[in-house]
């Protein structure tokens, strides 16, 4: 059963139907493995919102260092993961007239996070994004990850997109 089959139910009430599954989201993110902090999109609004999810495994690389004796996931890690959600809302709101173009670099500039709480091997984070701004060329966005409902880390975003045959 793939993740896009998966519906809630009254056994199961945390698990939602994925709009877009784990390989969806490989063929929409330029980070390939083990970068890719989505698992899937559970709610996305065009130009508004989106809602994603993020499992947090033990066996994940940066636990080895981050720190062996109290596994945290990095908060630089986890503003990685709402900057994906921001970049998957981004590439799913683009018209026919504005597209990103075959192979997009995204370049974020100003990046503002507060971590709140320590995530764990265990916690689901729900990362959501908020549009505040966007144009054809990029955007201005606020995130939020949650674990249990609790908010963990709150962030601010502002990037923009060039094509890769426009670069140096």
């Amino acid at each position: 059963m793939s993740g896009a089959d998966l519906a809630e139910t009254e056994d199961r009430p945390s698990i939602k139907a994925a709009l877009l599954n784990f390989e969806d989201v490989k063929q929409i993110l330029p980070q390939k493995y083990p970068f890719i902090f989505i698992d899937r999109v559970l709610e996305l609004e065009k130009g508004k919102r989106i809602l994603c999810l993020k499992n947090v495994a033990g066996n994940e690389p940066y636990f080895e260092g981050h720190f062996p004796q109290y596994a945290i996931m990095p908060g630089a890690l986890i503003l990685e993961a709402l900057a994906q959600a921001a970049i998957i809302l981004f590439r799913k709101s683009a018209t026919e007239e504005n597209p990103p173009g075959e192979d997009p670099v995204y370049l974020f500039g100003a990046v503002k996070g507060r971590m709140l709480r320590p995530v764990v091997p265990g916690d689901q984070l729900m990362l959501e994004v908020v549009v505040e701004k966007m144009i054809s060329t990029g955007a201005v966005v606020n995130g939020t990850a949650r674990v249990d409902g609790r908010v963990v880390t709150k962030s601010s975003m502002t990037f923009g997109i060039a094509r890769r045959e426009t670069l140096p």
